[in-house]
């Protein structure tokens, strides 16, 4: 998923987020820094939310439900990896891809899953912590051998 498409599909859902959040568009414009009027534009899809506005709305409402179904991943996560295109750290523990996530490949302790809504990877390790993700899938399968070959060697010394 490309950041105009993320944009466009966060703005889409707007509305909803903030039903789903009983705010008023009152409270929801004044959350967001936005004026009211921006965002009844944005909730008709007359326009769509500026980038700051969505990291803003994906970071104060990242447990929203709609956010997640629209996602399938934390949504401020998704933020980082659109942001930087390709996120190579340890993360988090994750629920290990039950519901959004399908296995594309494993190599020794690690998995990379791929997730069915938005198509990108990720490579969690046997304890389900999320060591990276990105969208180019070659690029997480050579990143999921180096990570399973880096473990094979200290496990060795």
């Amino acid at each position: 998923m490309k950041k105009t498409d993320f944009i466009q599909t966060v703005s889409k859902h707007i509305k909803l987020i903030r039903v789903e959040q009983q705010l008023s568009q009152e409270e929801m414009a004044e959350i967001l820094g936005i004026s009211k009027k921006t965002l009844i534009q944005i909730e008709k899809e007359r326009t769509v939310a500026n980038w700051g506005t969505v990291v803003t709305l994906c970071a104060l409402f990242n447990g929203s439900e709609i956010l997640l179904n629209e996602i399938g991943d934390d949504p401020v996560e998704f933020v980082k990896l659109i942001a930087k295109e390709t996120d190579y750290e340890p993360k988090s523990k994750t629920l290990g891809g039950r519901v959004w996530w399908k296995q594309i490949a494993t190599d020794g302790d690690y998995v990379m899953q791929q997730n069915v809504i938005s198509s990108h990877y990720r490579i969690l390790d046997s304890n389900d912590v999320r060591w990276y993700s990105s969208f180019d899938a070659d690029d997480a399968l050579h990143v999921l051998a180096r990570l399973a070959r880096d473990h094979r060697e200290e496990s060795l010394s």
